[in-house]
C-alpha cells in the first residue's frame, strides 16, 4: 500500500483559513482532492494523510468532511487545543471518527518554544499516551531539545517529526539539526517524515544532491522502519512539483535501500503509525 503521509487541502473562503497568504501566489488558491488526484494516479499512490494547516477546530471538521467523501484520504491529522481545559471531552468526541488518526499542534508558529512542556499541555499529552494516539510535531531545529525533554518524560508517546524538523538546507546549516535528530531518534516511539525538504532549500536553484546529507542522517538515525514519505503538496509547489519531491526521495532510495525498505518508506510505515488498517 502506497501512502503519501503528508499533504494539505484548503479553501480560501473558509473563515478559519489564515494561510496561505496572498503573497504566496503559487499556492494562494483552493486545493481540494480533485486537484491532487492526477498526481496520485500517476505515481500510484493509493491514499494520503491530510494534515491540518490552520490552528482551528473548524478546519479539523472541514478535513474530516472531505475524508468522508473521498476514499483517497486514509486519515486526517487535525488540530485540537492541547492546552484547553476541555481537551479531554473534545478529544473523546473526535476520537469516534474513524478517519481522525492524529493531532498536530503548530509548534513552529508559537512564540513560546517550550509551549508543549507547559503543565496544562502535558496533562493532555498524557491522554494521548494512554490512548496510544499519535502526534505530529511541526518544529524547527531549535525545538529539538524541548522535544527531547518531552520524550524523556513520556517515552512511549507515539510522535512523528514533520519535515525532518525543517533543516536549513539553503544555508547548509547542520550541527544543531544533526545532533538533535540523532538524540530524538534514540526514542523508539518516534518516527520521521521525509517531507517538506524542497521548500527548505533554495526555491529557484536547488539540486537533488543538496538533500543527500540530510537524507543520509535521517535514514541512518531512524532506520527503514521509522521513516515515511510525505509530499507536503501543495506547499511543495513553492519550490517544485509533486514529481520533483518523488524524484528527490527515489534518487536517494534507489541507491541506498532494499525493495522492502522502499515499500516501508512509501506507505507501510505510515499505515502502521496511523493505524490505517483499523480505520478503513
Amino acid at each position: 500500500m502506497r501512502i503519501d503521509a503528508h499533504q494539505h487541502y484548503w479553501q480560501l473562503d473558509n473563515d478559519f483559513t489564515n494561510w496561505p497568504t496572498a503573497d504566496l501566489k503559487t499556492i494562494y488558491r483552493d486545493f481540494l482532492p480533485a486537484d491532487l488526484e492526477p498526481n496520485l494516479k500517476k505515481h500510484k499512490m493509493d491514499q494520503t494523510i491530510v494534515v491540518q494547516a490552520a490552528p482551528n477546530v473548524k478546519e479539523t471538521d472541514f478535513l474530516l468532511e472531505l475524508a468522508d467523501k473521498n476514499n483517497t484520504i486514509a486519515g486526517v491529522v487535525g488540530w485540537l487545543d492541547l492546552s484547553a481545559a476541555n481537551f479531554p471531552e473534545q478529544f473523546t468526541q473526535y476520537r469516534e471518527h474513524p478517519k481522525f488518526v492524529g493531532l498536530r499542534p503548530m509548534l513552529q508558529d508559537l512564540s513560546d518554544d517550550r509551549w508543549i512542556l507547559r503543565p496544562e499541555v502535558k496533562r493532555n499529552i498524557e491522554i494521548l499516551v494512554e490512548d496510544d494516539f499519535p502526534i505530529d510535531l511541526l518544529i524547527y531545529p531549535k525545538h529539538l531539545p524541548h522535544m527531547l525533554e518531552l520524550l524523556e518524560e513520556f517515552p512511549t508517546l507515539r510522535a512523528v517529526i514533520d519535515h525532518c524538523a525543517k533543516p536549513n538546507i539553503k544555508e547548509e546549516e547542520w550541527d544543531v539539526w544533526a545532533e538533535g535528530i540523532e538524540k530524538i531518534a534514540q526514542h523508539r516511539s518516534v518516527m520521521c517524515k521525509v517531507s517538506g525538504l524542497v521548500t527548505e532549500a533554495n526555491h529557484e536553484s536547488w539540486k537533488v544532491n543538496d538533500f543527500k546529507p540530510y537524507l543520509e542522517q535521517v535514514f541512518q538515525e531512524f532506520g527503514p522502519e521509522r521513516v515515511m514519505f510525505g509530499s507536503d503538496w501543495p506547499v511543495c509547489l513553492l519550490a517544485g512539483t509533486y514529481e520533483d519531491v518523488i524524484k528527490i526521495a527515489h534518487d536517494y532510495l534507489s541507491k541506498n535501500v532494499k525493495a522492502r525498505e522502499l515499500a516501508l518508506f512509501m506507505g507501510e510505515n505510515a499505515k502502521t503509525f496511523y493505524k490505517i488498517d483499523r480505520k478503513r
